[in-house]
């Protein structure tokens, strides 16, 4: 007996370490003469490549707990794009997102440490469950616009309610797209996203 008791969660992300430690770093130079779009496509494969390391990673999990869900795999601007759905043969359990999406978080970082273990990249995928970031992006994009107008009306700064990083960022593109300022301020988990007039 060795002593360890083990982990099916590290054992799943050890699995997905390939063991290649000469790996190439991505070039953003042009040395070799390659063309922007050649680039593009090159960066839409490795997001894809993440994209489906993370499926296999999650599907993987999934049966271990015997659990229902079918994953879709996409790429979201500059980041790949995961979701666990509702599948043919049952609901994806919401217990997978948790309170404020805490377990839907936890879920994603393993999901990057197993994308980082099979490529040596670090990974800023996105994963979805059940619609939960879809819907909570609406409710967040609803609450900067108020906030955005109440800020335009009076010309005085306005914050919003701590949020998570995810949420942050969607306030912040909204906020830009509206040509005012924003900035989060507070420790974790209390951060929050004070939104100001432009100087």
């Amino acid at each position: 007996m060795n002593g360890r008791v083990d982990d099916p969660v590290e054992d799943l992300v050890e699995e997905f370490d390939d063991g290649d430690d000469d790996r190439e770093s991505p070039d953003d130079g042009d040395q070799d003469g390659e063309s922007e779009p050649l680039r593009k496509r090159d960066r839409t494969a490795a997001l894809e490549r993440e994209g489906e390391v993370a499926a296999d990673f999650l599907e993987r999990l999934l049966d271990i707990a015997d659990l229902d869900g079918d994953i879709d795999v996409d790429v979201d601007g500059d980041r790949a794009a995961v979701a666990i759905v509702d599948s043919d043969e049952g609901r994806v359990p919401r217990r997978l997102v948790g309170p404020d999406g805490k377990v839907l978080e936890a879920l994603q970082e393993l999901a990057r440490m197993a994308v980082h273990a099979a490529t040596g990249e670090r990974s800023r995928l996105m994963l979805d469950v059940a619609g939960f970031r879809a819907e909570r992006k609406r409710t967040v994009v609803a609450q900067a616009r108020e906030v955005i107008a109440a800020v335009k009306e009076s010309d005085q700064p306005g914050r919003l309610e701590p949020m998570s990083a995810f949420e942050r960022k969607v306030v912040h593109d909204e906020v830009l797209a509206c040509g005012l300022h924003s900035e989060s301020e507070g420790a974790e988990p209390r951060r929050y996203v004070v939104i100001s007039p432009r100087d």
